[in-house]
């Protein structure tokens, strides 16, 4: 997660008009918010203020880049309620159950116990609305039952959450690298889902690191399945054309589990180590760095390129939509991570459309 934090500086190589000023960002923002959201200015400022403490730039381009990932996120509403959110909180809480070996009777009835609040667990649940409050119930039953710990390992289950829907594992490691510009006032998880927490966490996700994107629709993918993900899936399209082999382009160049055998992206460009001149532990070296910027720079990243583009005869995108299809039991329906990166790209691009409309006098 550390290396997903590099380049904390301005976003990408995509063309960009000049700065707002202040009062302009935040006047634009306020017009451009959909007519039924509340609290309109303190929305424009919590944005406003997050864009500045990450030392981002106040253009159309990204204004309308964090309100077309918001509304797509949460329609605008700090802590966005989930339809069916109670049945979702217990098929989550069975499916544990089942995978740690703790008969159901035993959870239920950990369940059944008062909890801070004077109602017991299972009454809260059952009343859910928001993963805020979701997120709440399993702390404190993490905190005060016996039976939490061992049937969660200390790991709250709700793992994204605010008005932009941002991982807290990433928030709770952004503010390792970079210091919080908020009072602290508990945790990272609840600041998350906080207007001013979840705004400022998602537009760090979104903006605040370097990506060799001529596009923002592919942060938008990479906002989705993760930073880098679009180069990476650009990587994976050339290594096959070099290698003859067919490679899911999903933009993970490795497995996420450190005792996981190599992936079909390791096996590939290991079949081209002779040719590109470079050893197992080479390759598996640069691909290590398939979460910072500096994999660009690596042996393997050029040398796949050029084998691929002197065989193809063509020059090759460095930038390409991951193909994943996301799972969630939120969805209703299946969803991928290029229909989400094309709807915000609808979205951001009527945004701009509105900000360079001439105001009504």
């Amino acid at each position: 997660m550390a290396t997903l934090l590099a380049g904390c500086a301005q976003p990408g190589r995509v063309a960009e008009t000049s700065d707002l000023g202040p009062a302009e960002a935040r006047e634009a923002i306020v017009r451009l918010l959909p007519p039924n959201t509340d609290d309109r200015a303190g929305w424009a400022t919590d944005i406003h203020a997050a864009l500045t403490a990450l030392e981002l730039r106040s253009t159309p381009e990204n204004l309308c880049a964090v309100l077309a990932i918001t509304e797509q996120e949460s329609s605008f509403r700090a802590d966005p309620a989930v339809p069916g959110l109670p049945a979702i909180a217990w098929k989550e809480i069975d499916r544990r159950a089942e995978s740690a070996g703790v008969p159901k009777l035993a959870v239920r009835a950990a369940l059944a116990l008062s909890s801070p609040d004077g109602r017991s667990y299972a009454e809260r649940i059952d009343a859910v609305k928001t993963e805020r409050q979701l997120s709440e119930i399993f702390e404190d039953f993490i905190g005060m039952v016996p039976l939490g710990k061992t049937f969660f390992a200390s790991r709250n289950p709700v793992r994204t959450g605010g008005p932009m829907q941002v991982s807290i594992a990433f928030a709770e490691a952004h503010v390792q690298a970079r210091r919080y510009p908020y009072p602290l006032r508990d945790s990272v998880r609840r600041e998350v889902f906080t207007r001013r927490g979840g705004l400022y966490f998602g537009i760090a996700h979104l903006l605040a690191y370097d990506a060799p994107y001529d596009k923002l629709l592919y942060r938008f993918a990479d906002f989705n399945a993760g930073r880098y993900a679009s180069r990476n899936a650009a990587f994976q399209n050339a290594l096959s054309v070099a290698s003859g082999l067919p490679l899911t382009p999903d933009g993970d160049l490795l497995p996420h589990a450190s005792d996981a055998p190599r992936g079909e992206t390791e096996r590939a460009a290991a079949t081209l180590a002779g040719r590109l001149s470079l050893s197992d532990t080479a390759i598996r070296r640069d691909l290590e760095r398939g979460e910072d910027a500096g994999f660009e720079k690596t042996a393997l990243y050029e040398r796949v390129f050029n084998h691929a583009e002197r065989l193809g005869k063509r020059t090759l995108p460095r930038a390409a939509l991951p193909r994943i299809d996301l799972h969630s039991p939120k969805f209703t329906r299946t969803l991928t991570t290029e229909w989400f990166a094309n709807r915000v790209d609808e979205r951001h691009r009527r945004c701009l459309a509105r900000m360079a409309a001439p105001r009504d006098v």
